[in-house]
């Protein structure tokens, strides 16, 4: 069995902070984490772009920014960073693939401009054929097949105000459970 857990939610409603605290618990527990993170990135008390970074290694990049100075797809006002995302964002979650540990990928986010790279969706769907339990946050209104097919096939959990404080512990407890049945099914 393998674990299989989305979170979805609006922008900013906390889905990445409760990512970290789940990384921050897993290490607590001597568990190893790989993939990758996002994060905002703030200029002058206002958001101009997001970098990447990679769970394992801590290398971080520019996923995109508002001033970014070269060519390549846009999102909104955000011009894409294809070199950074495939070369940190990709490359962390076959990394992570290819190592006996970790035994967890954390992928944040599975959105428009991580959508942007063919090599993060190969790599996606790399991880979602594997045998490594997967976390990931998926963006709440994408249309994408492969957001469509998380959606379908994983537990989504919903980060709406009055939960996000919670979900940390249910998703650490979902993690347990799925660790004691695994203990279960090899014991017989």
């Amino acid at each position: 069995m393998k674990l299989r857990l989305g979170m979805t939610g609006k922008p900013g409603i906390g889905k990445s902070t409760i990512i970290r605290e789940v990384i921050i618990r897993l290490k607590a527990e001597g568990i190893a984490v790989g993939g990758m993170l996002t994060s905002d990135i703030h200029e002058g008390g206002r958001r101009v772009g997001f970098s990447i970074e990679d769970i394992s290694t801590n290398e971080k990049g520019i996923l995109a920014h508002v001033q970014l100075h070269q060519h390549g797809p846009t999102v909104g006002k955000y011009t894409v960073n294809l070199t950074d995302l495939d070369a940190i964002g990709a490359h962390s979650i076959n990394n992570a693939l290819t190592q006996s540990e970790p035994s967890i990928i954390i992928i944040d986010e599975i959105g428009p401009m991580e959508l942007k790279s063919r090599r993060f969706i190969d790599a996606v769907e790399a991880a979602m054929k594997s045998d490594k339990h997967l976390i990931v946050s998926v963006h709440q209104r994408s249309e994408h097949g492969l957001v469509r097919r998380i959606k379908s096939t994983f537990e989504i959990l919903e980060v709406t105000a009055e939960n996000r404080d919670e979900l940390t512990a249910v998703i650490m407890d979902k993690r347990s459970e799925m660790h004691s049945k695994l203990d279960t099914s090899h014991q017989k």
